[in-house]
């Protein structure tokens, strides 16, 4: 049994935004998602850090949840940006069941024990110019108290040695931004790895790699890591 990680999946089974159009490694992605997933196993767990479906609805999404359902292993999934067809907690697990999807676990506010890993997490969040100072503020408590809230839960529900890793959808640090609330609540709950997708194309120069603050980063965006899942190693 292994752990996993990937983001940016961008699926469009069902929706017209098929991510090839934009070239950089894109081409027939589906078809290089199929494939670097088999280097998992049933028994292994994937965690998919946001930006999942393109799909504005959850019915609009459902190709793309079966393809991710029929890829190996079991997967944890968390909120992007453009993951506009995320909903409440409970709407989301009753309409997997609804249609027997079956390896898709959600990471909202609560924390997940596998291969001695408190997989914690939440999307993030980088200033919007578009909004004032009060509304980019009030988005970032948010996910400061939705971290916080998703390492509590692994407090409670792991064991005390096991390692911290936070996944994230934003980058809680690159080259131009350093998110404190997010890194201050990493830092108060003993996190040691953090992962997180976003970036892409030309932003992956902003991509902080490494231990910086006695935390290692890195970047796992899909077309960042060859769309071949990530092996969160030495846990």
């Amino acid at each position: 049994m292994a752990l996993y990680v990937i983001g940016d999946l961008h699926l469009s089974l069902t929706s017209d935004k098929p991510m090839d159009v934009f070239g950089g490694g894109w081409e027939n992605y589906l078809e290089k998602l199929s494939e670097g997933f088999k280097v998992l196993d049933e028994n292994d767990t994937c965690v998919l850090c946001g930006d999942i479906s393109w799909g504005m609805t959850l019915e609009e999404s459902l190709e793309d949840f079966r393809f991710i359902d029929n890829l190996p292993g079991k997967k944890i999934v968390l909120k992007g940006n453009h993951d506009y067809w995320w909903t409440t907690v409970s709407k989301m697990k009753a309409f997997f069941e609804s249609q027997g999807i079956c390896s898709i676990d959600i990471l909202h506010n609560n924390s997940y024990f596998r291969e001695n890993a408190a997989i914690c997490g939440t999307r993030g969040w980088l200033r919007d110019d578009s909004l004032t100072d009060d509304e980019n503020n009030k988005i970032m408590d948010r996910e400061i108290g939705r971290l916080r809230a998703s390492l509590r839960a692994a407090d409670a529900t792991s064991p005390k040695d096991a390692e911290r890793i936070c996944f994230f959808h934003y980058p809680p640090r690159h080259q131009h931004t350093v998110c404190d609330g997010l890194i201050s609540a990493m830092n108060d709950f003993g996190v040691t790895r953090c992962f997180y997708g976003h970036l892409h194309g030309h932003g992956h120069r902003l991509a902080v790699r490494g231990v910086t603050g006695g935390i290692k980063y890195d970047i796992i965006s899909a077309d960042y890591i060859n769309f071949t899942p990530q092996k969160v190693e030495n846990i």
